[in-house]
């Protein structure tokens, strides 16, 4: 970056009937972008059967939903102080819409792909960095933005948890296409809902957008993601494309820090790797987006695969984790009030933590459905604990002008910890799903959730002031 921001002068807090106006398109946002990520799962065999493809070939196309979102999340955050995070948000809304409509209407895959791998990937990766833009923005004080920030996280926490029950009911009763309807319906109703939505900042078209490095950005996050997902079949592949994806992204790297020395502005200030709170924070978001879709993922597989549940089925026992998640979230800021982030954030693991072990011990000695219920409901009463204060404190530890850039690296790391939860379930799958491997799976997450209870140990216990941060 060259030079120093101007101060920004305080802002007045929007008014309870205004503020909940502010967050309804926000949060509907975040729910059905964390609903397309998961309710795919459970539509594979309906999908594969009237398209005449192949379960492999519907599997390509939700990893080319990552890959995209992967991809596109740090220049889409960098867009949004250029073009600004309104016009960002609704253009990401339009193309999100047309591609689900087209994903409604599509005769074979590579119409599929297009709508629900292209299009709605690049819509998402447009729309959710102003989300948390605009939060942090419109919300200045803790309390009010832990409050803020609860709703949106509680909004995309059931999108991502009840996804599959939500998308396995409207596959029953109707068809596939009709959730994609569905999301296109959603879609029209938050554009209707942000049209009185203002942005608090200007957009600064003086601003440099630099297209080489959002290409190798990108490369190096395709890479990275690959590797992950590519797990599940060949771990010798897995390693090359995380190793050449970390090459790309220390060339990135590099590349950044000549552009800071020259005095141009690079894609991602190095500024933004300096403050130790934001790291240990976008290390907690990895976690607990490993956590989520890793819980998911290993425990529905676990479901069909092993006890011969229908997807339906499936998404009703982890109604107790959405359950969790939704309560936990929606308290965020009367526990703000009462708790420092940092012992949410680990209270928050702790109970994840306690949850999988019970989630293992009663699976173990019981046949039943119920005995899903208590693990899943500490596990999402866990999430919903330190999801936002996790946002929070990464949000909160930079400056106005820096929330476009440290909103899209904190969505994508958040990505990248989704995607490994995928893998874990992936790799299960064809290890060959048992028991014991269904334990082995459930105590790797476990053993991450306690890697993120130890990072959050070492957060500062009072947040620290912006003023005087790296820029």
């Amino acid at each position: 970056m060259t030079g120093q921001s101007p101060p920004v002068g305080p802002r007045t807090q929007p008014r309870a009937g205004s503020g909940r106006r502010v967050l309804a398109p926000l949060a509907l946002a975040q729910f059905i972008c964390s609903f397309a990520g998961s309710n795919m799962n459970v539509m594979i065999n309906d999908i594969s059967h009237d398209l005449d493809t192949t379960v492999q070939g519907v599997q390509v196309a939700i990893t080319i939903f990552l890959l995209v979102m992967a991809a596109l999340m740090i220049p889409g955050g960098k867009l949004t102080d250029i073009l600004g995070r309104k016009r960002c948000f609704l253009t990401g809304l339009v193309v999100y819409g047309v591609g689900a409509a087209l994903s409604a209407v599509s005769p074979g895959l590579g119409v599929l792909i297009l709508g629900n791998s292209v299009l709605e990937g690049v819509g998402t990766a447009l729309l959710i960095p102003p989300v948390y833009i605009l939060t942090t923005l419109l919300f200045s004080d803790l309390t009010s933005r832990a409050r803020a920030f609860g709703i949106v996280m509680a909004a995309g926490g059931v999108g991502a948890a009840a996804g599959p029950l939500i998308g396995g009911l409207i596959t029953s009763a109707i068809s596939w296409r009709a959730a994609f309807v569905f999301q296109a319906l959603v879609i029209v109703l938050i554009i209707v809902l942000s049209v009185s939505l203002d942005d608090p900042l200007p957009p600064d078209r003086s601003r440099h957008f630099d297209s080489p490095g959002a290409v190798l950005s990108a490369a190096g996050l395709v890479l990275i993601v690959s590797g992950i997902l590519a797990a599940d079949n060949n771990l010798w592949l897995t390693a090359a494309l995380l190793a050449a994806g970390a090459l790309v992204l220390v060339w990135f790297l590099r590349r950044v820090r000549r552009q800071e020395k020259a005095g141009q502005e690079p894609l991602l200030s190095t500024g933004l790797f300096r403050n130790r709170t934001s790291n240990l924070g976008l290390i907690t978001q990895n976690a607990q987006w490993l956590l989520l879709m890793g819980t998911s993922f290993t425990v529905a597989a676990f479901l069909q695969v092993v006890r011969g549940y229908d997807a339906v089925q499936t998404g009703v026992i982890f109604t107790a984790a959405t359950l969790g998640l939704l309560a936990s979230s929606l308290a965020a800021e009367r526990l703000a009030k009462q708790w420092s982030q940092r012992s949410l954030i680990m209270a928050g693991f702790a109970l994840a933590v306690a949850g999988i072990g019970v989630l293992i011990a009663l699976v173990a000695g019981s046949s039943g459905p119920w005995a899903f219920a208590p693990g899943l409901l500490l596990i999402g009463l866990g999430l919903g604990v330190m999801l936002t204060p996790s946002v929070n404190v990464v949000q909160s530890a930079f400056p106005e002008q820096r929330q476009g850039e440290i909103s899209g690296l904190s969505r994508s790391v958040s990505n990248l910890g989704s995607s490994f939860g995928t893998a874990i379930a992936g790799t299960i799958l064809v290890a060959g799903l048992s028991k014991h491997a269904y334990a082995a799976a459930m105590a790797v997450l476990a053993v991450v959730g306690l890697g993120g209870l130890t990072a959050a140990a070492f957060l500062p216990r009072t947040p620290e002031p912006v003023a005087g941060r790296h820029r």
